[in-house]
């Protein structure tokens, strides 16, 4: 009979009969808290960049530059960083599953919420909002599988989780672009709220209960100061939130002008047609868990560096005038960032000691910044320079993150 632990036997009979290690790959707890951070994961994604393959239509729409359009993005990702940190904080003191069913339920409401706003301030508002609530996922999720999660299994579920987040990418994006060639953005939006409810509530049945968390109580602003600066004074931990930093500033900032790039001569394709680049999503869905099982067995060190190779040479393979040399340059990119993602934000569980919410707060924090930031002032790199400024800033910072990787301390294998 399967059982959900590892269960080590304790030598004195006076003592409780076992301790629990983590739980193990194989066993129905796992398959449980895989599948429900697969939800977890699928519907913070599809929620936070559903409005990416939109912004040409916002443009259009609304009259407003790609700069601007890119706010229907860039402000819910901002507002999503800071979020993150005061969530990691507050995660400390409250139970992580209601914590994260909370987030996911909120966040779908707001996406309905912009999907019926009159005018584009209001919806700017209800995507603000949507990064904040949304907060309460991305940090504790991370917290809770480096917690609960065996040790030696660590990185194939974390991988898993990071293949929800390329599934939901996936599907909000291309959804999006089918039901707008379709219907129109409202409802697509509005689709996409509904399945992030339906995916809040599976998410709260399906959860296996913490067991090695202990709530702290009474946790003033001082302590988780001096928490977060313990973590900035590591050796390597600053340097994986710096990598975080550099993957999101290369991957939405590619995404977010592919669509202006793809509607153009010499492509002219129209929203469907475009939508269907984010099917190099399903690489993310094998990249992630398959770099985390890497990771595991030879170190984390060479698979982190060799995914962000990818993603320099996918990004300079881009600048080619051929449809389908093009669609090979984001899918090595794409294949590059989950593959990163996922050794990066694993290595961080197991860098952080005890305080593993405060270092995926940080983590994630450096990782939406760049996001929301880059992604934003890429546009500047398109009205000035067109696709080869974008790629020119994409190439640079994934090869920054590239040296960092190799700058990685001795404890390559986490």
């Amino acid at each position: 009979m399967s059982t959900s632990a590892h269960m080590v036997p304790r030598p004195s009979s006076s003592a409780p009969a076992a301790v629990f290690a983590g739980i193990e790959r194989g066993s129905p707890a796992y398959r449980r808290a895989s599948l429900a951070l697969f939800l977890a994961g699928f519907a913070t994604f599809s929620l936070l960049y559903c409005v990416q393959p939109l912004l040409p239509e916002f443009a259009r729409d609304y009259r407003i530059s790609p700069t601007a359009s890119s706010m229907a993005l860039s402000l819910t990702t901002g507002a999503l960083a800071v979020s993150i940190l005061v969530s990691g904080a507050v995660s400390q003191g409250l139970p992580r599953r209601g914590l994260m069913f909370a987030s996911m339920l909120l966040a779908g409401l707001c996406n309905l919420l912009a999907a019926l706003a009159p005018n584009w301030s209001l919806l700017l508002a209800a995507r603000f909002c949507e990064g904040l609530v949304l907060g309460g996922v991305p940090a504790v999720a991370m917290a809770w599988l480096a917690e609960e999660i065996h040790p030696r299994d660590l990185g194939k579920a974390m991988g898993l989780y990071v293949a929800g987040t390329a599934f939901g990418g996936m599907m909000g994006r291309v959804g999006m672009g089918l039901l707008v060639e379709w219907e129109s953005w409202r409802l697509a939006m509005a689709t996409l709220g509904a399945l992030g409810l339906a995916s809040a509530l599976g998410f709260a049945v399906l959860l296996p209960p913490s067991r090695r968390f202990v709530a702290a109580s009474a946790l003033g602003l001082g302590h988780h100061v001096r928490v977060w600066s313990s973590h900035l004074r590591h050796r390597d931990l600053p340097r994986l939130f710096a990598i975080g930093f550099l993957l999101t500033s290369v991957f939405v900032t590619l995404f977010n002008y592919a669509g202006f790039r793809l509607s153009a001569p010499p492509f002219r394709l129209g929203p469907t047609a475009i939508s269907l680049i984010f099917l190099s999503y399903i690489s993310g869905m094998f990249a992630s868990p398959w770099a985390g099982q890497l990771a595991d067995r030879f170190g984390r060190r060479r698979p982190l560096t060799g995914s962000l190779a990818l993603m320099v040479t996918g990004s300079l393979i881009t600048l080619s005038v051929s449809l389908p040399v093009v669609a090979i340059g984001i899918l090595l990119v794409t294949i590059g960032f989950f593959g990163a993602h996922a050794v990066a934000s694993g290595w961080v569980g197991r860098l952080a000691g005890d305080a593993k919410g405060h270092a995926s707060s940080l983590y994630l924090l450096s990782y939406y910044m760049g996001s929301s930031f880059v992604g934003s002032a890429g546009g500047w790199f398109w009205q000035a320079h067109g696709w080869a400024g974008v790629v020119g800033l994409t190439s640079v910072l994934a090869a920054l993150a590239v040296g960092l990787a190799l700058s990685l301390g001795g404890a390559a294998r986490g």
